[in-house]
């Protein structure tokens, strides 16, 4: 059925996804509607529009998050995060692309998938952007003594904040400045995010104009997923929203780019502060192909970055990867399709700047090389096959797989193309697979989209040791001029306006504007996958039954054992090289093809966590995984075998590439995780199980990785890490393993027959001494330096493993202190981009952290005063219920049918049986404020605390009141 405002225009069937996708347009407005009709409770919601910012202040960015910030039903100050508190959501966001800006959730309950669509039209399209909230949430010019006008004058905002961590990524600062230089006049040309030394560039009343000609009906694009029917949405978004609209004529497409006559070489540096700046410079290349909203031209594009850069064993890849003028390929290689037209990247990291001509022939030699020689076709073939596979694979878990199909139709939805069509990509495949089996169509494409394309860029991407202090001197010295330039009444304006803004971030609004759910809206249980134990090879296997759309799921997992500390620390080294390297008579780019051919990528991991009954004791589980469909499950299991049995590390030139390539990766993205990075080594003293994940994952062991990477220059070295890795593999193999198998009813017979023949006769196992952690060793003050504008402060709590009485009002008490106090206090009044508290069972403590931070000592004293709130005053019942919600909702998040099965085998494993899930539930619906407030008096004690912050040398040296010790990288 379709709403009478609407116009049914056609319908799908895409047999693939098992889902009907129909087309409908508003009568009156010409808002879009694409409703995707799925067997699926978890029901999606996204609302898109084109925004085409002409500059860099950030000005649809700041506007996604002022326009959350309060509407006309909704006059409360912050409805958005209010009502992540009263919901039951899988997902609730708001995100700004290139080009357009999204409003998405999710539920599983109808009464909160209502109550959130009411919300979010609401906010989206009458809006009230407060001028308050424009200036806390995008930019404001405050005295650092808000009160004293006659201290130092200071740029305040949480997007303000947001861009400066962002910006200080190294990779995120590339890819803006390729951007920039592959589009010179249209809008992709400007950081839609928003440059810091712009943003404060950007008005109060141009945000609300930019407003005004973006967020109009018109402009707009619905999508649905689910089980409710398009009726259900048309009905609610016309009376909600869109019977207040006429039709209003917009022109906000974006043109085409204008096309450079001949390639072009430039080069631009980011900041680094660190004295040593030899290998980090960026060599990147980029071609401007076509509109990405052309389907079959689009497939054209992947299949070629996918032949030429898939794996190791891909020309171009297997080019950069060996090179001597780099350490690995760029991070933003590939194909980028979220622009108007897309662009194929490709390039070396961890170079040096006089090398940009060498790496540019490298490149060209290659493509030449294609154009005449072409590829085997089985490469081709390789490719074909993982577009077949992803389409077919059923997502989910923190990003629902509803939104994960609508993100993908988004951009053709926006820019002139066919959502359907992207969506049904059967038919034009079958149209791809065709035109490869013509002779020299590899070669063409290369020739076609790059060779004989002049709209390339060289950028060179150099290290600079001084532009963040010239950044930041840039940015006092404009604060010294606007501070000249202000006379009395003006400072009196400054003061007043942080007065009237504090008044506004600790007014009392009246929650109950907003609708909820309530505890009594909560299902009775819990849904867990169950599995069947079945015997193989020797070995338990245990199978699980799931709907995944024609794909099987593997997993070999073993009992860690006892391992001496030389070769423990070596473990993540182990499981990032062991699928990467050759296996038996095969050298590593015969198995790189062969994964591509059979498998959907296979890996190695470690799976461990601390015991459910003990803090101190924690169980280890080694795991190789790999995913097919379901026609290669028997090939995808001897491959699992083989690499298990008979991985090769004699390949020393590839071990040292691996490392390489891995070291460069994590130093580029320390300050995208900086919080999680902060909270690890503040956790790492504490337990044994968060000891082992600073070693293996967080700042100790980007440390060990660094002197690992320069230690092995020397020949014999590398040979010693090579023999290291050999005997980690051959105590591995001797130890009990079982076998996890995920796929469909109908192929459970064959797989568990296929899994008999690929592994019998490998020798039975005994169950081994189990892996030990090392000694925590006591709570920290540590801070450590990075090249970053902006800090990430954690504090860590040693607590109670999740089997305690504890554990579930420790679990409630995050989300309590997070909502009622340090949101306030870390976000809206400090400027962080984020910040909250949480207690993690792996390790058991309770950690505080913040995101993006603009101060240190401050928010230390925030996460301790979090604790006295919670302590000194009485609370309304309503904030631990919206606390307790917010837990089951996260309880109760649905996963992709195979990441149900293997998130509960696993936590079986390791002692989170459904009994004790279940059990620990249960617990969390019957906390108290009582329970809060004993359990912060318990574990939470003023001075007990484990700090570490990262920062920029210069921040942590200013800060030696807070006695930490520094450490560098």
């Amino acid at each position: 059925m379709t709403h009478p405002a609407f116009e049914h225009l056609r319908t799908e069937h895409i047999e693939s996804l098992h889902i009907d996708v129909a087309e409908y347009r508003h009568k009156v407005t010409g808002a879009r509607h694409f409703h995707m009709a799925a067997d699926d409770n978890n029901n999606a919601f996204l609302v898109a529009f084109l925004t085409v910012p002409q500059d860099s202040t950030g000005v649809a960015h700041i506007l996604e998050h002022t326009s959350l910030c309060g509407s006309a039903k909704y006059p409360v100050r912050d409805p958005f995060f209010m009502m992540t508190r009263r919901s039951l959501n899988t997902f609730m966001n708001a995100f700004t692309a290139s080009d357009w800006t999204a409003y998405p959730f999710a539920s599983q309950n109808v009464k909160d998938f209502d109550n959130l669509l009411q919300v979010y039209l609401d906010a989206v399209f009458f809006p009230n952007l407060n001028e308050m909230d424009f200036l806390q949430e995008g930019h404001r010019l405050e005295f650092a003594e808000p009160e004293n006008p006659e201290s130092e004058l200071t740029y305040k905002g949480v997007v303000y904040n947001e861009m400066k961590g962002a910006m200080s990524s190294p990779v995120s600062a590339l890819w803006q400045a390729m951007q920039a230089q592959v589009f010179p006049t249209i809008t992709y040309h400007h950081n839609s995010g928003g440059e810091p030394m712009d943003i404060p560039n950007l008005t109060w009343e141009q945000l609300r104009d930019f407003h005004a000609r973006h967020y109009h009906p018109s402009n707009a694009t619905f999508m649905t997923y689910g089980d409710l029917p398009a009726e259900h949405h048309q009905e609610r978004i016309e009376e909600w929203a869109l019977n207040r609209f006429e039709r209003l004529d917009m022109d906000l497409a974006v043109p085409d780019e204008q096309r450079y006559p001949a390639p072009v070489a430039i080069a631009e540096r980011y900041a680094l502060d660190e004295e040593d700046t030899e290998e980090k410079t960026y060599h990147v290349m980029a071609w401007l192909l076509g509109r990405s909203a052309n389907l079959d031209e689009i497939m054209e594009a992947h299949l070629l970055s996918g032949v030429l850069l898939d794996n190791s064993a891909s020309p171009l890849r297997h080019a950069l990867e060996t090179s001597d003028l780099g350490t690995s390929p760029a991070p933003i290689s590939g194909l980028d399709d979220s622009t108007r037209e897309a662009v194929f990247l490709c390039g070396l990291e961890g170079s040096e700047p006089e090398h940009a001509e060498a790496v540019e022939a490298l490149i060209m030699g290659v493509l030449e090389q294609v154009a005449e020689e072409g590829v085997p076709q089985e490469q081709v073939e390789a490719m074909l096959h993982q577009v077949e596979l992803s389409q077919r694979e059923i997502g989910g878990g923190h990003f629902p797989y509803g939104l994960q199909l609508m993100v993908n139709a988004l951009s053709p939805a926006l820019h002139d193309g066919d959502p359907v069509a992207v969506l049904n990509l059967d038919p034009a495949l079958e149209r791809l697979r065709a035109k490869t089996g013509e002779p020299g169509y590899i070669p063409s494409l290369v020739r076609r989209l790059l060779l004989d394309n002049p709209h390339r860029v060289r950028l060179t991407f150099a290290p600079d040791t001084e532009m963040s202090a010239n950044k930041a001197a840039e940015e006092a010295q404009r604060l010294d001029r606007i501070r000249a330039s202000l006379d009395e009444p003006a400072k009196l304006r400054i003061v007043e306006q942080a007065r009237a803004l504090k008044e506004r971030q600790e007014q009392a609004d009246d929650p109950e504007m907003l609708p909820r759910v309530t505890l009594d809206d909560v299902p009775p249980d819990m849904k867990i996958a169950l599995g069947e134990v079945v015997e193989v090879a020797g070995m338990n296997a245990t199978w699980y039954s799931q709907g995944t759309n024609g794909l099987v799921y593997q997993q070999l997992v073993v009992d860690l054992p006892a391992l001496p500390e030389s070769l423990s620390d070596l473990l993540p080294i182990f499981t990032d090289v062991l699928t990467e390297v050759g296996c038996g008579e095969h050298d590593y780019m015969a198995m790189q093809n062969r994964q591509a051919a059979v498998s959907g990528g296979i890996r190695a991991r470690v799976s461990l966590r601390g015991s459910v009954d003990d803090p101190q004791r924690t169980s280890g589980l080694f795991v190789l995984s790999g995913k097919a469909l379901a026609r290669n499950q028997k090939a995808l299991a001897e491959l699992l075998r083989e690499t298990f049995e008979s991985a090769r590390f004699d390949e020393h030139d590839r071990i040292r590439e691996l490392i390489a390539q891995d070291r460069a990766h994590r130093e580029a993205h320390i300050t995208d995780s900086g919080h999680s990075l902060a909270m690890t080594a503040a956790m790492a003293g504490l337990s044994p199980s968060a000891a082992l994940s600073h070693r293996w994952n967080g700042l100790a062991g980007i440390k060990a990785l660094k002197a690992l990477d320069d230690a092995i220059d020397d020949a014999e070295a590398l040979a010693d890490l090579c023999d290291q890795l050999a005997a980690i593999r051959d105590l591995i193999l001797g130890a009990s393993r079982q076998a996890l198998l995920v796929g469909e009813e109908a192929q459970k017979e064959s797989m568990l027959a296929d899994l008999a023949e690929a592994w019998g006769g490998l020798p039975c196992t005994l169950v081994p001494p189990p892996f030990q952690c090392p000694e925590p060793t006591g709570a920290v003050r540590e801070g450590w330096t990075t090249s970053t504008q902006v800090n990430f402060c954690a504090v860590a709590y040693a607590a109670v493993p999740s089997g305690h009485e504890d554990s579930a009002a420790l679990t409630v008490l995050g989300p309590f202190l997070r909502n009622g106090f340090l949101h306030r206090a870390v976000r809206e009044q400090g400027g962080a981009y984020g910040g909250g508290a949480g207690y993690d069972s792996d390790s058991a403590t309770f950690r505080f952290y913040s995101y993006r931070d603009p101060r240190i000592e401050g928010t230390l004293q925030d996460f301790e005063a979090s604790v006295d709130w919670l302590r000194d005053n009485e609370h309304e019942p309503r904030l631990l219920e919206e606390a307790i919600l917010g837990v089951v909702s996260s309880i109760d998040r649905p996963d992709s049918p195979a990441g149900e099965a293997i998130g509960a085998y696993f936590a079986a494993r390791h002692g989170r049986t459904p009994e004790r899930r279940r059990a620990f539930r249960k617990r969390v619906l019957g906390v108290t404020i009582d329970d809060l407030k004993r359990v912060a008096a318990a574990y939470l004690k003023p001075g007990t605390g484990s700090v570490a912050v990262l920062s920029d040398a210069k921040t942590l040296a200013s800060c030696n009141a807070l006695g930490l010790e520094l450490r560098s990288l």
